[in-house]
């Protein structure tokens, strides 16, 4: 039990933020198909993502993200690069569109290091 609650809090050390970004998920589906979706983030925190997806993707699934990072002045200069990381999937919900699902990532490669002002407080 005491290492079930220590996982719990791991997983939610890093505040997620409301953020709708563009993003590319690859990988696996859970019939053991490739597949590559376009999406958008539902929110994000530094160790870990979520995003809607119409594929079946099981808990424990191993998927390659991308995030564009937007044309801003700041990448112009050459300071700032697009994202991308692996993760694992560690929460499946359904979305409101049927046949969608909600899906919790938890970053095994690089981790998110760019800050963004949630959504709700704008």
């Amino acid at each position: 039990m005491l290492q079930l609650s220590t996982q719990i809090s791991e997983q939610r050390a890093d505040r997620r933020i409301t953020v709708r970004l563009p993003l590319t998920v690859s990988g696996r589906d859970s019939r053991g198909v490739t597949f590559q979706e376009e999406t958008s983030s539902e929110n994000l925190c530094r160790s870990g993502a979520a995003f809607v997806t119409r594929f079946d993707l099981p808990i424990g699934c191993d998927v390659e993200i991308h995030i564009p990072i937007a044309q801003s002045s700041v990448r112009r200069k050459g300071m700032e690069s697009d994202f991308a990381t692996r993760g694992r999937v560690v929460h499946v919900a359904s979305a409101e569109m049927r046949g969608e699902k909600i899906i919790g990532v938890q970053f095994t490669g690089p981790r998110f290091r760019r800050m963004f002002l949630s959504e709700s407080a704008a």
